[in-house]
Order: C-alpha cells, then sequence, then structure tokens
C-alpha cells in the first residue's frame, strides 16, 4: 500500500493520540515545527492556485489543520501547567517576541490574536458565505450556458460533461467553504480560552508547587511560556486564514496571483504619473527626502511602461500587416468551407430574441429538449441543431436545413400567439389567418389579450418558439432516415456493446457489414419506427442474415420482430380501423415485382396504379372525417411493395403487415382497396 493512501489516516490517529497521551518536550517541539511548516505550504499553494478547484481539498484541510492545532494547544497546556517547561520553541518565541518586557510581549500577542479573528477571519467568513450564495444562484444560468454551447456546436459531448462535472464541483466547493471558515473563526475564539487557562491555571500550580517563590517571577515565567504558545499556535492559525481569505476572494484567471497583483497594479502608466505627483506634493507637509526618491522611481516606472506600450503597438501593427500580406499571398484554405451541417435553422433578425438568452429567448433550452425527445421516441442520435441568423431572409421567417438543403419554412408573426381549433371550439376568435407549418393546419394569430378567451373556448393556443420547436421536431422525423449516418450507427453499436456484446459480436462483422444494418435501420425510421429496442433489431437481423443480405427483407423480419411495439403505436382501442386489401390485388402486385441485382421494384401500368391511388383516397378521406389516422393491413409479401406504391402520392400513410400484429389485436376493416 502506497504511503500517500494511508497518510491521511495516519495523520488524524496521530491528531487523537497527542490530545489524550502527555509527549515529551521535545517531542512537542517536532510537532509544532510541523505544523508551522504545513501552515506556510497551503499558504503559498494557495497563492500559486489558479482556480479554486486546484484546492477543493482545501475545506477538509482546514478541519485538519484546526484539529491538529487543537492537539497541539492540549498537548502543550498539559506541559505548561504540569511541568512549567512547554520545550525550547515555546519558550524561545515568548522571549522573541517579549524580549525583557513581558508586558510588550503580551501586548503583541493580543494584536496579532485580535487581527486574526476580527480582520482575517471575520472577513473570510463573510466572503466564503457571499461566495457560496452566488455560486449557487449562478449554477442553472451556467449549466444553460454549457447547453447553449453544445448545441451550436463550439464544445463536444466530452467537453460539455467536463463543464458541468466542474460547475458542480466548484458548487461543492463554496459550500465546504461556507462551512468551513467557521472552524477559523472558532479556533480563534479557542486561542483566548487557553491563552486565559494557561496563565491562570499555570500560576496556580507554580504558587503551589514552589511556595517560597514570589508570585511575580512565576507569573513571569508562566506569561513567557503562554506567549510563546499563542504565537506557536495563533501564527499557522493566521497563515491559514490568510490563505482561506485568498481561496475565496479571488476570481479564476490564467495567471497566478503574483503576476495577477502586479501586472494590474503597474500596468497603466497614467496611474504612476498621478501618484509620483501626490508623492512629490507631499514632501512638503511631511518633508522626507525619502518621498521624493519614491516620486522619482514612480515617473520612471511610468516612462518604461509607457515606451513598452507604444512598442507593443507598433509590433502590432506591424504584425497584421504581415498577416494580411501572408494571407493576401497564400492559397485560400477551403477545407473548412466543405462542411455541411446536418441540420440548420436560419432564421430572420426579427426571430433572434427567441433565440438570444440575454433576452429571455429560449429557443436553445427546446433545440436540447428536441434532440432528448427524439433520442427516447426514435432511439436515434439527433445531430447537433445548428442555429443561425440570416439576413436575406424575412425578419419573421425562418428556414430549416437537412445537410444544407431547405426542406422547410415558415414565419412567425411575434408578440402574437397561434390558436388552432381542434374541431371543438365553442365560438370563432378574430385574429390574422395563417397555416400551421408543421402539419399545415388551419390557425389563427391572436395577441395576448386574446389568449385567455381563445383557451376557455377549446382553442390550442402555443407561442413562436413552441411553433418552431414543433415544426422542427416534425422535420426531422420525416427526415431521419437521411441523419442516421454510419458513423451514429457504430456508436449505437458500441452503446449495445458495453452490457450485450455477444449480440453485436454475431452479427457484425461476421454477418453484415455496418452499412448493411444502417440500411435496415434507415428503412425503419423512415416509416417512423422506433429504434430504440436495438438488442432486439440485431437478434432478428443475427437471425435471418444466414438465409438472405437484402435489406428490404430483413427490414420486414424486424418488423415482425417489433410488431408489439409497431402494433401499440398505431392501433388503439380508439383507432382501431383499418382499409385492407383485395386478394386478388395482392396477388396482381406479387405478381408485378421484378427482382434485379440492385434490387426489386414495382411495373404496373400508369392506369392500375391510377385506379388504385383512387380507390385508396376515396377511403382515407372516409376513415379522415372520422378523426381517425388512415391505416392500411396487407399481407407480409405485399406490405413493402404497396408502401412504396403509395410512398409519393400519399407521403406518411401507415401501412401495416398481419404478422406485426400482436394476437390480442383487434381490429375492424371499414373498406377493401381494389383495381
Amino acid at each position: 500500500m502506497k504511503f500517500k493512501s494511508i497518510a491521511i489516516a495516519i495523520w488524524a490517529v496521530a491528531i487523537i493520540l497527542v490530545i489524550l497521551i502527555p509527549l515529551p518536550p521535545t517531542l512537542v517541539d517536532v510537532l509544532l515545527i510541523l505544523n508551522i511548516t504545513l501552515s506556510i505550504i497551503i499558504l503559498l499553494n494557495s497563492v500559486y492556485a489558479q482556480s479554486a478547484l486546484e484546492m477543493s481539498a482545501f475545506p477538509t484541510l482546514i478541519l485538519f489543520t484546526t484539529l491538529f492545532r487543537v492537539a497541539m494547544n492540549v498537548a502543550s497546556t498539559r506541559l505548561i501547567i504540569g511541568q512549567g517547561n512547554a520545550g525550547k520553541v515555546i519558550e524561545n518565541f515568548g522571549k522573541f517576541v517579549g524580549g525583557n518586557n513581558i508586558v510588550v510581549g503580551a501586548i503583541i500577542f493580543l494584536v496579532i490574536m485580535i487581527v486574526q479573528f476580527l480582520v482575517i477571519t471575520k472577513g473570510a467568513e463573510r466572503v466564503a458565505e457571499v461566495s457560496a450564495r452566488f455560486t449557487l444562484d449562478a449554477m442553472p444560468g451556467k449549466q444553460m450556458a454549457v447547453d447553449a454551447d453544445l448545441n451550436s456546436g463550439l464544445i463536444s459531448e466530452s467537453q460539455a460533461r467536463e463543464r458541468r462535472n466542474n460547475i458542480q464541483r466548484e458548487a461543492d466547493f463554496y459550500g465546504s467553504m461556507d462551512g468551513a471558515s467557521k472552524f477559523i473563526k472558532n479556533d480563534a475564539i479557542f486561542g483566548f480560552i487557553t491563552v486565559a487557562l494557561n496563565v491562570i491555571g499555570g500560576f496556580i500550580m507554580g504558587m503551589m508547587g514552589n511556595p517560597g517563590a514570589s508570585a511575580l517571577d512565576i507569573l513571569e515565567q508562566y506569561t513567557i511560556l503562554t506567549i510563546g504558545d499563542g504565537l506557536v499556535s495563533q501564527i499557522p492559525a493566521l497563515l491559514i486564514s490568510f490563505a482561506t481569505g485568498i481561496i475565496v476572494t479571488r476570481a479564476a484567471s490564467e495567471d497566478d496571483l503574483s503576476d495577477e497583483i502586479i501586472s494590474q497594479l503597474f500596468s497603466n502608466p497614467k496611474v504612476l504619473y498621478a501618484t509620483a505627483g501626490a508623492c512629490f506634493l507631499m514632501t512638503f507637509i511631511i518633508g522626507r527626502f525619502f518621498m521624493i526618491i519614491v516620486s522619482i522611481l514612480l515617473l520612471f516606472l511610468g516612462s518604461r511602461l509607457q515606451s513598452e506600450e507604444k512598442k507593443m503597438l507598433t509590433q502590432d501593427e506591424t504584425d497584421i500587416e504581415e498577416q494580411q500580406v501572408e494571407e493576401i499571398r497564400k492559397p485560400e484554405n477551403v477545407i473548412s468551407l466543405l462542411h455541411v451541417d446536418p441540420i440548420e435553422l436560419e432564421f430572420g433578425y426579427g426571430v433572434i430574441p427567441l433565440a438570444d438568452v440575454n433576452q429571455g429567448g429560449d429557443l436553445l433550452d427546446r433545440v436540447v429538449m428536441i434532440r432528448r425527445q427524439l433520442a427516447l421516441e426514435l432511439g436515434m442520435i439527433v445531430p447537433v441543431i445548428r442555429l443561425r441568423d440570416n439576413i436575406q431572409l424575412n425578419p419573421n421567417q425562418y428556414v430549416i436545413k437537412i445537410k444544407g438543403v431547405e426542406v422547410a419554412t415558415g414565419e412567425l408573426l411575434m408578440d402574437h400567439f397561434m390558436a388552432m381549433n381542434p374541431g371543438t371550439a365553442e365560438d370563432e376568435i378574430d385574429g390574422i389567418p395563417t397555416h400551421e407549418p408543421a402539419f399545415g393546419l388551419p390557425a389563427i394569430w391572436i395577441n395576448e389579450s386574446q389568449r385567455d378567451r381563445a383557451e376557455m373556448l377549446g382553442y390550442t393556443v402555443v407561442d413562436p418558439p413552441s411553433v418552431i420547436s414543433t415544426h422542427m421536431t416534425e422535420v426531422i422525423k420525416r427526415h431521419a432516415h437521411e441523419l442516421l449516418s454510419r458513423q451514429d450507427v457504430q456508436t449505437l453499436l458500441d452503446n449495445v456493446k458495453t452490457n450485450y456484446p455477444a449480440v453485436v459480436e454475431d452479427l457484425v462483422p461476421k454477418q453484415l457489414s455496418l452499412g448493411e444494418v444502417q440500411k435496415v435501420l434507415c428503412n425503419l425510421l423512415r416509416e417512423g419506427v422506433s429504434i430504440r429496442d436495438l438488442v432486439t433489431i440485431l437478434e432478428t437481423l443475427s437471425d435471418y442474415a444466414s438465409f438472405t443480405r437484402e435489406s428490404d427483407v430483413l427490414t420486414e423480419y424486424v418488423r415482425q420482430g417489433l410488431g408489439r411495439a409497431i402494433s401499440m403505436s398505431f392501433i388503439t382501442p380508439d383507432n382501431s380501423d383499418v382499409i385492407t386489401l383485395d386478394p386478388e390485388l395482392e396477388r396482381m402486385i406479387l405478381d408485378s415485382v421484378q427482382k434485379t441485382e440492385m434490387g426489386s421494384y414495382l411495373a404496373i401500368e400508369p392506369s392500375v396504379t391510377n385506379k388504385i391511388l383512387k380507390n385508396l383516397s376515396t377511403l382515407i378521406e372516409r376513415i379522415t372525417q372520422l378523426g381517425k389516422q388512415p391505416i392500411v393491413l396487407a399481407s407480409p409479401m405485399v406490405r413493402l411493395y404497396f408502401k412504396r406504391l403509395t410512398e409519393q402520392s400519399i407521403p406518411g400513410l401507415v401501412v401495416l403487415s398481419y404478422n406485426e400484429l400482436e394476437p390480442s389485436t383487434e381490429v375492424r376493416s371499414i373498406g377493401m382497396v381494389t383495381y
């Protein structure tokens, strides 16, 4: 076992032993010297620490050092009162400070005690309390800033995780410092009590043990020892209090404390010139020649700084000119221009307040929730959504792009709300007619004064950020199969592999390649099927990959494996009406399938296709009028090809196979598609 792992435990046990066991004066001298040395090390570490988290163990260190000083006070008090001898360190400290005058030594000691208790300790305690309060209050804002940087692509997931961890550690540190500062305060109070006990107890023991000695000699002896003991204890305590004040009063900086203070105090030549003039004027009041020397020194420093600033300014201008020349000469680096963002949201300048946190906008938070929501619903990793303002757009317009291509657009009416009639509204309201951009439903823009009335009448009322986020969610769902890259699939497989390594290793790359798995997952997302149950998907692929490697056929097998989830997501007790296919139509579709090396396709005459779609549209309209979602039920071999037949003219139509239904699922056919 390494010594570092047990050093703190040894220290804790040693503190208890020092309190309980009488120690010889020589050992007390050694421990007192160690106490002073440790306090100096702590002080210098706090000076050179660049952030509070570099001294994250400081609150616990305060507790240990405070208990160590208490233990040493107990040991020295036992020697002072019991033997009248506390070792050379305490005696020499008392004589050095007091000299031949006990009164002077006592006053100096009291001054040190009072300065520590009333000035440093009280101030550090208050600063620690305020720092803890403000740090805890600022946590939500800092975490939101991290999420905003993550969504805008400025930082990666690992960097965001590290910054959130640092924010939590910083809050814990300042909360602990708020409590740890009480140890220092109470330690100072304990020092006063120890001094009084040493003087009074020592005097009583000295009078009892030396009846012939004079009271003045005994008082002098024990006063010197008490002063020495107090100084040996309070000087380390003063250093620890000083270190505490440095830690809690210092803001985070990239420089150490010495560089920071010197650079901030002596960086402005005007300040040095003005101070030199003030010092020169004070020579007429004080009459000291030294003030003239100080003035001359300040003038010299100011002139040096001013000349250095001029040199730096000239050098910066030269560097800028050289950079501009180099930029002109060297060939343009266009690599950075080749990157295409998977998802972009561009908006006009009128929409900027919705995305600006400083103006109360919460669009960034909604983007974070969109990614989380789609991860739960679809089971995929949604790429980072890039937000950009575009002055070429109308002020209130926004555009959604997938891989650099515009796929959807919308326009908002700021300071208004969108009201939609779900079909149960009791009355009409006045407003500006429009259409809800995500689903194309008729809607009305109303002002805030009409909001309560619209909600009471049964309208669904949403604000502009909700309009954008709903539209963005639906666009991502429709294009999810385009956004799922092979790198995303590899990330999903790595995640599954942590808990189910055998499932992944048995399939990839032994039976299927990464690209073939990606095609199956994209086929599922294309029809709105969640891939969150990736274990079931991979196991099903592993079962059937030995029979076929065609992605469309494998997709149908996977859909049957996910049958319960698919049927329950579309067929409910309130929506159990389905459209079936005529057996003759299914037979005709199967006969029209043409298989090639590149896959299979349908070869049906356009006139027959038009009849099928016309008949289907009539049945869909009948179900839609009932307020239900149209669902087509087909045999397993026909489902895929019928979906392909209808996806161009009727996008979003749900087509299920009989094998995807649970045995207990009850459906009712309200029509049959014929040709």
